[in-house]
């Protein structure tokens, strides 16, 4: 039996053209935050006029009318007897970590770019990426975006991975590693976490060459030289081994950056690089895993940046889709653990299927 809307006609096409003007709105409310009128509303609970939001902020009056009156059709402030000040809403726009790292990681990285969704939908290729450059995908040019982009993207990045290692790092010292391969190790934040907390540890990070630099060079600020090393791969060169001799292989929000075909295969060759005895450790935010419709929601909406300016084929994850891509590769999932960090992520622990 087909399950019924409850909403009206009215709120339908109302919810309908929120869609229709969500750029624009965007942009408002994203306007409003670099003028500094969220934190003026945010540090003045009683409300303001319009002409002192328009003298504190120095814009003129007409610019502070436009964005109030377009922010309170979202719900973004209120107005009593001519005194505006922050809804819940708008609150959340001003306070919120999760919130603000999305907004600055669609402005400077996606906004732009997603104009050629269709295109890269249609061709497979991710067209947008041409706003920054004349590349096939984003990955081995990130420390060459430009300074905005780079830091929205790291910051994007790690907002969400970064919370949830500390608790995946007990998880996996119950397992008593000596040698962890982290591959797709980035800036290094992940292997740099993992050494200072466990003392006899040993990692390796394997990464595209331009990742690499960047990762020695915060290894080295951490004083870590001695107990982490690095492995310069292209990870989609097929012909390539993976290192063997690992007790863990680590990978985090890192086999999401590829198609099926490019996932799949990159999972049957770190299994023929285990051992028995070795475990591959996979840290993914899945969006059918997650508490609050908030965080699924920001999970699904990242895929249309993958599509458009990251590689033009893969996704985020639900668990079906990902786990499917594991056995098709002949591991066994001997373990997952959800709820890790923000955004919660779950860890898929896998063995070599016998």
């Amino acid at each position: 039996m087909k399950k019924r809307e409850s909403i009206s006609a009215l709120d339908a096409q109302l919810e309908a053209l929120k869609i229709a003007f969500a750029p624009v709105i965007f942009q408002v409310v994203r306007t409003m935050r670099e003028f500094g009128i969220l934190t003026l509303l945010d540090k003045h609970k009683e409300g303001l006029t319009l002409e002192e939001i328009a003298q504190k902020s120095d814009i003129s009056s007409y610019g502070a009318k436009i964005l109030l009156e377009s922010a309170l059709s979202a719900s973004v402030v209120l107005e009593d007897e001519g005194r505006y000040r922050l809804s819940k809403i708008g609150y959340f726009l001003e306070n919120d970590t999760m919130v603000k790292t999305n907004m600055e990681f669609n402005h400077h990285v996606n906004y732009k770019g997603l104009f050629e969704l269709d295109k890269s939908i249609k061709e497979q290729r991710p067209v947008g990426l041409e706003v920054f450059g004349e590349w096939d995908t984003i990955y081995p040019h990130l420390g060459v975006l430009p300074p905005k982009a780079k830091k929205a993207w790291f910051d994007f990045d790690h907002f969400y991975s970064d919370s949830a290692f500390d608790s995946s790092i007990e998880k996996l010292k119950a397992f008593n590693p000596q040698t962890v391969l982290d591959i797709g190790g980035n800036t290094g934040k992940f292997s740099i976490r993992f050494a200072k907390n466990s003392e006899n540890i040993n990692l390796t990070i394997l990464d595209l060459p331009g990742q690499i630099e960047m990762a020695q060079k915060n290894i080295r600020e951490n004083g870590l030289e001695d107990r982490v090393n690095f492995f310069p791969l292209d990870i989609l060169n097929h012909e390539a081994e993976i290192p063997k001799g690992f007790d863990i292989i680590w990978m985090s929000q890192f086999i999401d950056c590829f198609s099926k075909e490019d996932a799949i295969k990159i999972l049957t060759r770190v299994r023929e690089s285990m051992d028995e005895n070795a475990r591959l450790c996979i840290l993914e935010p899945l969006w059918d895993k997650q508490r609050f419709k908030s965080a699924s929601y920001c999970i699904i909406n990242t895929s249309p940046y993958f599509t458009a300016m990251a590689n033009g084929c893969s996704k985020m994850f639900n668990s079906t889709d990902l786990f499917d891509y594991i056995r098709r590769a002949g591991l066994e999932i001997e373990e997952t653990i959800d709820n890790l960090g923000v955004s919660p992520h779950t860890l898929v622990k896998c063995k070599k299927s016998l």
